[in-house]
């Protein structure tokens, strides 16, 4: 006679990449148990109390537990409960990525990129966020400046006072600076001001979310640099928590914090840290127009000086020449969309400044020593395009 298999609820929001990403590391691990049924609830955070949990007669929860209403219903259960989010600490066995080291990844980020001037925009009241905020200004001590903002969740681009703080701030900090912000969704926020207030990204302000919530980032203005912050590997680690405690075992060290994967770098800090503000001007016109066909001319009178001048001022800030680091750009953006999405090659070279796809077949294969389809299919065996 068979075992009854469990019957395992999961109140984890599919809205964001990193929920979904958790849902997967749970289904990875449910699969090959083969003992599990599981119930998913869906929603969002603010919701995620659904109807059938009043009855429910499951034999165990893993939940994003956003408030003390949550927490207290799941509390009278009286079943296992594994939380992957962490905002109601010490209520349940946790599993979490690790903030203080995600924080620290992005600050080698920028440091990598000679940025001194440091800033971090976050949400106010929630922990992991003051968390990040805090690894990231100790990772950050031997800058020139570091400044904090946080905001509360609801906060947005329609709420017309918090985005004016936002503008103020970001318009007030020394440039360049580097900014990580909590979440993806922040970033979006962040690059919203910095557009209205005409200020150059990543050449005076560049950025770094969290989650690497793919739709976010392609649809951000520049597209968002992000931090893969290992939620797949959370949802697992949960999962194999469940099992052990549905077994009768302790449910092993917790909180349990899951390291970070990668930075998935994308336009919004691929930069290096530009002081001089004409320069900067000129490589913004570059990042712009770069599907375009560009010369010194066109960029020096975007920059508003002489293209002598700006040929001058250009090596001396980058170390390189305009036609090199056009190239350099170019193949960077080909090789991404390459790796990232499955857009077809000539696309991928329109999009990138090379005249057909024939010639970004040999850019391609002289830079990196693979062809654009060799590039594309490695990127695929390895899990898929980034951040799917």
């Amino acid at each position: 006679m068979a075992l009854a298999r469990k019957k395992i609820g999961l109140l984890v929001e599919t809205s964001l990449g990193s929920g979904r990403e958790i849902l997967k590391g749970i289904a990875r691990y449910a699969r090959y148990s083969g003992e599990w049924q599981l119930f998913h609830a869906a929603g969002g955070l603010s919701e995620m109390i659904p109807d059938w949990l009043e009855n429910w007669d499951g034999d165990g929860i893993i939940a994003r537990i956003q408030s003390d209403e949550v927490s207290r219903k799941l509390k009278e259960l009286e079943i296992p409960v594994i939380d992957v989010l962490g905002v109601c600490e010490n209520r349940f066995p946790l599993v979490h990525v690790d903030d203080e080291a995600i924080a620290k990844l992005a600050a080698l980020h920028f440091s990598e990129r000679n940025f001194r001037h440091f800033a971090f925009y976050g949400i106010a009241g929630e922990n992991w966020s003051i968390r990040r905020a805090e690894g990231f200004r100790n990772a950050c001590e031997t800058g020139e400046s570091f400044s904090i903002l946080e905001m509360p969740r609801r906060s947005d681009t329609t709420d017309t006072n918090s985005f004016q703080r936002l503008q103020e701030w970001v318009r007030d900090l020394p440039k360049p600076v580097g900014i990580m912000v909590c979440s993806d969704q922040k970033g979006l926020e962040l690059l919203e001001a910095c557009l209205s207030e005409e200020i150059p990204v990543p050449e005076q302000v560049a950025v770094i979310g969290v989650d690497n919530d793919a739709a976010l980032c392609e649809i951000a203005d520049p597209p968002l640099t992000s931090i893969r912050g290992g939620h797949f590997i959370v949802g697992h680690e949960a999962a194999a928590m469940m099992d052990r405690l549905l077994q009768g075992l302790p449910p092993g060290p917790t909180p349990l914090r899951v390291p970070p994967i990668e930075v998935v770098e994308r336009e919004s800090s691929g930069s290096v840290a530009i002081d001089d503000p004409t320069v900067a001007k000129g490589l913004k016109f570059i990042r712009e127009h770069l599907a375009e066909s560009i010369n010194n001319d066109s960029i020096s009178r975007a920059a508003g000086i002489s293209r002598t001048l700006f040929q001058k001022r250009f090596r001396e800030a980058l170390g390189t020449s305009i036609r090199e680091h056009i190239l350099a750009r170019r193949i960077e953006r080909a090789t991404s969309l390459i790796e990232q999405t499955d857009i077809p090659l000539a696309e991928v070279a329109y999009r990138s400044g090379f005249r057909h796809q024939e010639y970004l077949g040999q850019i391609i294969k002289k830079a990196t020593g693979n062809t654009p389809g060799e590039l594309r299919k490695a990127a695929q065996n390895d899990g898929g395009p980034k951040g799917s």
